[in-house]
């Protein structure tokens, strides 16, 4: 009966840890998406900007080659 009640008691033990690991495993991957997401907003503003940059740059440089 010993023996039963070791297996079962190391059945439990792997589930726990199956359980920790895939808990685990979501959390990075909700971290990730949630990464990605921030990363993805921040460079579409920051490219934005430059593109905005660019055009004043642009209109700069026609304004000088004009004069």
């Amino acid at each position: 009966m010993s023996s039963v009640q070791s297996q079962i008691q190391q059945d439990w033990n792997n589930r726990e840890f199956v359980e920790t690991i895939a808990s685990s495993v979501k959390r990075i991957a909700e971290f990730l998406n949630a990464f990605d997401l921030s990363a993805r907003s921040r460079l579409a503003l920051l490219n934005q900007k430059l593109t905005n940059l660019e055009r004043q740059v642009e209109y700069i440089e026609a304004r000088v080659t004009k004069t």
